[in-house]
């Protein structure tokens, strides 16, 4: 996994795969872009500048995260709290520094994805936040759930539920492989967030 020092300096670029130039975009990355940074996420940014090298994965991509992000079954809260997960599994310094703002915005308690970052059990969580935790640990760590975990999920969000955390974990796995090849920086002045376990 990496550590805390394989991202880059931030320099105005992205690492290995900085953000093309609007002036050098083919129409059709002009026009994929156009459609991120105009949606619900309101910028380019992320893996998406990196993505943009495939602009019909870019594309597909970012609809798939949109209903994930915007759209899913399962509370804002907790559909964080998978991808905080996902992004430790990974050391996903960016996909972590983005989305533990968006869980402190959902209600995530603090202490929580603190337990997270740090690699432990967190202490205090309530029922459903349980069943996320363990689900989604157990899936990264085994590749695989228990019959018990399956069911404590499906019971509790549906068979919906269950398929819309599988994908938020898969879907987030591939933006952490994508940030940390792509190196993207954090921004200025934000310390790394995730240390080495």
């Amino acid at each position: 996994m990496p550590s805390d020092t394989t991202l880059p300096a931030d320099d105005g670029r992205s690492g290995r795969l900085p953000p093309i130039a609007e002036a050098e975009m083919t129409p059709r990355q002009k026009e994929v872009a156009a459609g991120i940074a105009g949606g619900p996420r309101g910028g380019l940014r992320g893996p998406f500048p990196a993505m943009l090298r495939s602009p019909e994965v870019a594309d597909r991509f970012q609809k798939v995260g949109e209903y994930l992000r915007f759209g899913s079954s399962i509370p804002a809260a907790l559909n964080e709290l998978a991808i905080l997960i996902t992004a430790r599994a990974w050391s996903a310094q960016y996909e972590w520094y983005a989305h533990h703002l968006l869980a402190m915005k959902a209600g995530l308690p603090d202490a929580v994805a603190q337990a997270v970052a740090e690699g432990r059990r967190p202490e205090g969580m309530d029922a459903d936040q349980t069943v996320i935790w363990e689900f989604c640990t157990e899936l990264h760590a085994t590749k695989f759930v228990s019959d018990a975990t399956y069911v404590a999920l499906r019971d509790r969000f549906g068979e919906q539920g269950v398929v819309d955390v599988i994908a938020v974990s898969g879907y987030y796995v591939a933006v952490a492989m994508t940030l940390n090849v792509a190196q993207v920086p954090l921004p200025p002045g934000v310390p790394v967030p995730l240390k080495p376990l």
